[in-house]
């Protein structure tokens, strides 16, 4: 890692340390495990110090569209599943990281993965492909493997999914369960968002999977952790919300359209039912056109209540899960 991304990250640590100054205590507390009950799932929300959201991206350059928020707790002591976030730093990557270059900022988000304890992060890509189109017994790791070894560019591999797909049935493009379940806008490997795809699983998880102290949930049994790493998407928090999933970004920048103005107070209001937001913040939000930075803190809320709510038990029993992976949103 070159010095400037070493003392970038020194840097983003520091403000960790600083939340404190906001209100938000990190007392030390021993790695933890997951079981089914409510109230074991009321223990394993008050032992998470952080969660993060991350708008993920695989361009050339993605380190100028991925966006970072990091949030806590603003108070611990309420029920279950009903705890308000607070909003403690949101950031370009490319910020973070000195660089937008694809392979650089994304090793530096591991980097940062990798050195969070006691952390949920949420991040917005496909984890992983739907079983009808992989070896019949292959789980996250024998899935990554695959996409390591693949000798072309994203593309070209979504192009083999798709024939994949075609050889056993009449659809091109296959949903996984979860992508059904949450109103994910495309398949896995659809083009529009196969990069994230292959660059996500190879270059992220590829690198995260099987450290010390990781658990990539539902691949991986529970177990005792010092970090979780589970898929989000923003649009399916939107979509269950009820609010608009869509013209709210303005990729070409600009002034924001009317259109897009209503939709994102839309948003923002429903936001910050559960999660504080600061002023600093909210300017962030509203300057970045492309809705990158908006999403981020999306891709946190969505986890967060996701993983409160859910019923363990059962998720480790389904099916699917533990294969082609489930959407917290």
């Amino acid at each position: 890692m070159h010095s400037h991304s070493v003392n970038a990250l020194t840097s983003f640590l520091f403000s960790m340390r600083r939340a404190t100054h906001l209100g938000i205590q990190f007392p030390t507390m021993p790695a933890l495990t997951i079981s089914g009950s409510a109230a074991e799932r009321g223990a394993l929300r008050s032992l998470i110090h952080t969660i993060y959201g991350v708008d993920f991206s695989g361009a050339k350059l993605a380190g100028e569209n991925i966006w970072i928020a990091m949030a806590g707790v603003a108070d611990a002591g309420v029920s279950l599943g009903n705890a308000k976030l607070r909003l403690l730093t949101l950031d370009r990557l490319a910020d973070l990281a000195s660089t937008a270059e694809r392979g650089t900022s994304l090793g530096y988000l591991v980097q940062m993965i990798l050195t969070s304890k006691q952390a949920l992060w949420g991040i917005d890509f496909p984890f992983a492909l739907p079983i009808e189109i992989v070896d019949s017994g292959w789980g996250l790791k024998e899935q990554i493997e695959w996409v390591r070894s693949h000798g072309g560019d994203a593309y070209s591999f979504g192009r083999e999914c798709v024939e994949l797909a075609i050889k056993i049935g009449d659809k091109m493009h296959i949903r996984r369960e979860t992508d059904r379940q949450t109103k994910t806008p495309f398949d896995c490997y659809h083009y529009r968002i196969i990069c994230q795809t292959f660059h996500g699983m190879r270059d992220v998880l590829g690198k995260i999977h099987g450290t010390k102290g990781t658990i990539i949930p539902p691949f991986d049994r529970m177990r005792k952790f010092d970090r979780a790493v589970v898929e989000a998407c923003p649009g399916s928090t939107l979509k269950r919300w009820g609010v608009p999933h869509n013209n709210y970004k303005q990729p070409a920048g600009g002034a924001l359209e009317p259109k897009r103005i209503k939709n994102r107070k839309i948003i923002l209001t429903r936001l910050r039912e559960v999660i504080e937001i600061s002023p600093a913040h909210l300017r962030a939000i509203q300057r970045n056109p492309g809705g990158d930075a908006l999403d981020a803190v999306l891709a946190a809320v969505g986890v967060w209540e996701t993983w409160t709510r859910s019923d363990w038990k059962a998720i480790a029993k389904h099916p699917r899960y533990s294969r082609e992976g489930m959407v917290f949103a």
